[in-house]
């Protein structure tokens, strides 16, 4: 068992993917298949257009360049490492596999790197028409992906499951399966794996290394970039005009001790200004080359105009004979040094920094954006200041000699303080909340054919981000839909196929590993993302359709699982499984496939367009799902209010509402939502039940 131990060891290899947040979101085991740098492993374990690093037995880490073969229905992914005269494990043959053999796996168990442990084949078992092998083996997290390799070392299968039932019962894939995909590979080049919030090559030139990504409109960078002090750059394609000119952005350091900010007159390669903060203080610089001989630190100042640890607007006049550096609209540079003249603006970052941008901006005259927002914060300031007005004075008698007292007088200030300002921020989401709610309301007034549903899936992200750029991602879909479009089609099939081709092409995919966290069913996440629910992929083509004048797509409402329909008319329906690889579906099949997801019938009436409103509902009422699973009752109220304020005469909806209100401690407002289902009595509604619920509540919340 030592031996075998040692012989194992070199090839089995840790495998880590990130997640959508970008920190480490799931480990697992892998093994080394041939020596030039081929891996296999679960695909759970890589996870589905994640970023992947590989941990080799010496501790190297390498990140992957391809994902070689991969099988959704398997979960079996090979994947390659930039690596060579990588020691290779023998592949065995499962189907000489007995029960009662011996085998042995190892792997990474809760963590706990290279584990070994030794058990014997239970039996063959078939899932789904997938044999598996049933292994007398703990399997923990961690440890699928490794090898089940018998006493000689040759491998049988890779872990994959814990049974439910008992510690010490797990599966493995057999390797036959493994040979089919070696056999039959599907390559995909890591660049096009990785869709998590890529950047639009149309619209960034990322250089030098580094991580940029784009969410929720904003672009982060974080990792060590290439160039002499990590310098990492992300240069725009947007035409930057004669001068004068300028260029803008808005940029937040995680850590005040590095640098990120702004970009100009660059040539692509390694020359450029740069303007930003750095430790507390704001830089011009002149980079001329490669290497730190080649930078130019024109002036550094410190200012009282820049806000650690919040967003800062950056803006720099480029003007014929000067320089004009600006923070929060505040001139805290000026030089006469115009010597680069080259025309690339964008993004930079130094060191291990990690940044995120926000409204990029290259014009002739960019009016201040801060300058308004500055007097306004100062107006509240000084309002929210004769409120609570603290002087010296009014504390001296309490202050001399007697410090303890003072103390507490100051620290009960303190808290009236804190407790003043959070009643203003919650106030302030309120606010926020309900202005959203009206405009999803406005939005969708009016006929079905009118209402621009993806502006409206927009506005349900808004309740959870109000900083959301809107236009941003409006933009964004304008630009996917002319993609598609630019080709000459003819006809409504030659436009589906068209589109079902792109849609997967680009990395659109349903979340499986993560199917109940609520960016799935934020529209702007699942574009910065490709990943999602059933529904909101559905909004995303139905959407895309509309714009290459595709007709005859609509939202088929199948229960538990949400489809589009492509309905031409003279029995040539189909129906397109976005969240499956855009399958296209008979009706039959697509009867056949909801019956995997729920046990309600399908009826003619789920094959009926889902009207806009009603695709916005359910969008809601799973983001309140997901908040109820998570036990955060105040959270899904905010969904079902809004539901509520789409269909404010559904007596069903009231119930709803009037459940997470109890749940939230909104008494109150719970025996008022009862109370209108009581006067409606819908037919399909226990009114004893909701009557002895009112009455349990009499008394409660007063």
């Amino acid at each position: 068992m030592e031996e075998l131990a040692r012989r194992l060891r070199p090839s089995v290899v840790v495998i880590s993917h990130f997640g959508r947040d970008g920190k480490e979101d799931g480990v697992g085991a892998g093994f080394v298949i041939s020596s030039n740098g081929l891996i296999a492993t679960s695909l759970h374990v890589i996870g589905e257009a994640r970023p992947i690093i590989v941990r080799l037995a010496n501790g190297r880490e390498r990140e992957v360049t391809e994902v070689f073969a991969w099988d959704r229905n398997l979960d079996l992914a090979i994947v390659r490492i930039d690596a060579n005269n990588l020691p290779a494990l023998p592949l065995g043959n499962s189907d000489d596999l007995k029960q009662g053999t011996p085998v042995v796996a190892m792997g990474n168990p809760l963590g706990m790197e290279h584990s070994i442990v030794q058990g014997v084949v239970s039996a063959r078992r078939d899932f789904d028409g997938v044999e598996m092998i049933q292994l007398a083996i703990p399997i923990e997290p961690g440890n699928s992906g490794g090898p089940l390799v018998d006493m000689n070392g040759r491998v049988h299968g890779l872990l994959s499951l814990k049974a439910a039932l008992s510690a010490n019962l797990g599966f493995a894939t057999s390797i036959s399966e493994l040979k089919k995909l070696i056999a039959k590979p599907n390559p995909v080049p890591i660049s096009r794996w990785l869709t998590i919030g890529a950047l639009n090559a149309r619209e960034w030139l990322p250089l030098m290394g580094a991580r940029w990504t784009q969410r929720g409109g904003r672009i982060v960078v974080e990792g060590q970039g290439s160039g002499f002090g990590g310098r990492s750059l992300c240069l725009s394609h947007k035409p930057v005009p004669e001068r004068p000119y300028d260029v803008a952005v808005s940029v937040r350091l995680d850590d005040e001790s590095g640098a990120a900010g702004l970009v100009f007159e660059a040539d692509a390669k390694d020359t450029h200004y740069g303007f930003y903060p750095t430790a507390g203080q704001l830089r011009l610089t002149r980079f001329e080359g490669p290497s730190v001989y080649s930078w130019t630190i024109i002036t550094s100042t410190n200012t009282p105009h820049y806000r650690p640890g919040e967003f800062n607007a950056l803006r720099v006049r480029v003007e014929d004979d000067k320089l004009l550096c600006y923070v929060n609209e505040r001139l805290v540079i000026e030089s006469t040094d115009t010597q680069l003249k080259l025309g690339k603006a964008g993004l930079a970052k130094f060191r291990n920094t990690r940044a995120e941008f926000k409204d990029f901006r290259v014009g002739k005259d960019l009016a201040p954006r801060e300058q308004s927002a500055l007097a306004l914060a100062a107006q509240l300031k000084a309002r929210l200041s004769e409120l609570d007005q603290i002087t010296e004075a009014s504390l001296e008698p309490i202050m001399a000699g007697n410090s303890d007292v003072a103390h507490r007088v100051l620290s009960d200030e303190a808290r009236s303080l804190e407790r003043r300002a959070a009643e203003i921020r919650e106030f302030a989401a309120r606010a926020r909340r309900k202005a959203v709610q009206q405009q999803l309301v406005k939005l969708l007034q009016g006929p079905d054919d009118r209402v621009d549903l993806f502006h409206a899936a927009l506005m349900v992200s808004k309740l959870d981000n109000p900083e959301l750029d809107v236009d941003s991602y409006r933009d964004q879909i304008d630009a996917m839909a002319a993609e598609i479009k630019g080709t000459d089609l003819p006809d409504g099939e030659a436009r589906l196929k068209r589109l079902t081709t792109w849609f997967i092409e680009n990395g659109f995919h349903g979340s499986r590993s993560d199917y109940y966290d609520r960016a799935n069913s934020h529209i702007d996440r699942v574009i910065d993302d490709r990943e999602g629910l059933p529904i909101t992929l559905a909004v995303v083509f139905m959407e895309l359709a509309r714009r290459i004048d595709l007709p005859h797509v609509t939202g088929a409402p199948l229960p538990g699982h949400f489809m589009v329909m492509y309905n031409p008319g003279r029995g040539k329906e189909r129906l397109i499984d976005v969240f499956d690889g855009a399958k296209l579906l008979t009706l039959a099949e697509a009867e056949e496939a909801i019956a995997k997801f729920s046990r309600i019938s399908v009826e003619p009436e789920h094959f009926a367009p889902a009207s806009k409103r009603d695709i916005i509902i359910r969008m809601l009422r799973n983001l309140a799902n997901v908040a109820e699973r998570r036990q955060a009752p105040t959270e899904s109220l905010r969904y079902l209010d809004t539901v509520v304020a789409l269909a404010p005469d559904a007596p069903l909806e009231r119930l709803g509402r009037a459940v997470a209100r109890i749940a939230a401690g909104e008494i109150s407002g719970a025996r008022e939502d009862l109370q209108f289902v009581i006067e409606r009595a819908p037919p399909d509604v226990d009114l004893a039940k909701i009557e002895a619920l009112q009455r349990s509540l009499q008394g409660r919340g007063e």
